[in-house]
């Protein structure tokens, strides 16, 4: 028991860095949101509650800057009042939004949120074991090794996370009467509208796919089921 209490103080750490978070991150939401109440993305929103057969689907706006779009540890979705400002601009349309909502909705639905703050977890105690075993052999560039291997780690996880979302936003927007056009032609366009926009993204939210891969993939996805329909 003594010779495993390093890890287990580790993994503790790890968790409540973890459950410090999802409070930040919860409150943060809390106090910068407010229900979406743009007709033209609420009505394809309410077209996507009809296929789900769920009484509606609740988004609300995010009050920063950063383009982007998330789901909440309670299951509650989020568009940022960046990206609802580019729309008002002309730089993205309703449908593209709606894209977006069906992509958080898989997050949601998949249990992603949930398996994200774990993965979370996870990459903390992986930073924090490796950080002290490297230091010892690598002072100075031993914690930078640490944080690169743990990042990898999340990151590949969180590639996994996007396909699978994404593949579902494409069978909800298929049966929607919505399409993909709107899906892949927003993926065209992600490069110039996050550019320099992190801000009030929590880490255990980040890390992407290529948009080239995302975009291949919903093809994919849907010559088949189409296919087989």
């Amino acid at each position: 028991m003594i010779k495993l209490l390093p890890l287990i103080l580790v993994v503790a750490y790890a968790f409540l860095m973890m459950r410090f978070s999802v409070w930040r991150t919860q409150n943060m939401l809390d106090q910068k949101s407010q229900p979406l109440t743009d007709p033209s993305i609420t009505r394809l929103a309410d077209r996507m509650a009809a296929v789900l057969e769920i009484p509606a689907i609740k988004v609300h706006v995010f009050e920063v800057e950063a383009v982007n779009g998330l789901a909440a540890p309670d299951g509650r979705i989020f568009l940022t009042r960046g990206f609802l400002n580019r729309k008002m601009r002309g730089e993205v349309t309703a449908e593209e939004m709606a894209s977006v909502i069906a992509h958080e909705m898989g997050h949601v639905a998949l249990g992603h949120v949930r398996r994200r703050m774990i993965d979370f977890t996870g990459q903390n105690a992986v930073f924090v074991m490796l950080s002290a075993l490297l230091n010892r052999f690598l002072p100075f560039i031993g914690i930078w090794i640490a944080n690169l291997i743990s990042s990898a780690l999340m990151a590949r996880l969180s590639r996994r996370d996007e396909f699978e979302a994404d593949a579902y936003a494409t069978a909800l927007l298929i049966k929607s009467g919505i399409g993909t056009g709107p899906q892949k032609s927003l993926f065209a366009k992600l490069g110039a509208l996050t550019a320099n926009h992190a801000e009030g993204v929590p880490a255990w939210l980040m890390s992407h796919p290529k948009v080239e891969d995302r975009i291949a993939a919903i093809k994919a996805n849907e010559a088949r089921w189409l296919q087989d329909a």
